[in-house]
């Protein structure tokens, strides 16, 4: 698995980081998703997967392997 995210889409909801926040983080700037790795451990994949759902702008892209 790895993720991806489009930082031009992102609306800084932070719903991914409230999610998961070994996985993902905001810029203190504006709130705009920054992934913290693009290669989460097994343990926090199906909660980054559901992150990427969650996201109501669709920032955020997962790629299975």
């Amino acid at each position: 698995m790895r993720i991806s995210v489009d930082q031009d889409k992102c609306i800084a909801s932070g719903m991914c980081v409230l999610a998961v926040p070994e996985v993902f983080d905001q810029r203190e700037e504006d709130g705009i998703v920054i992934l913290r790795t693009d290669v989460p451990p097994p343990e926090l994949r199906e909660a980054a997967r559901e992150a990427a759902a969650s996201c109501p702008s669709w920032a955020i892209t997962v790629t299975e392997s």
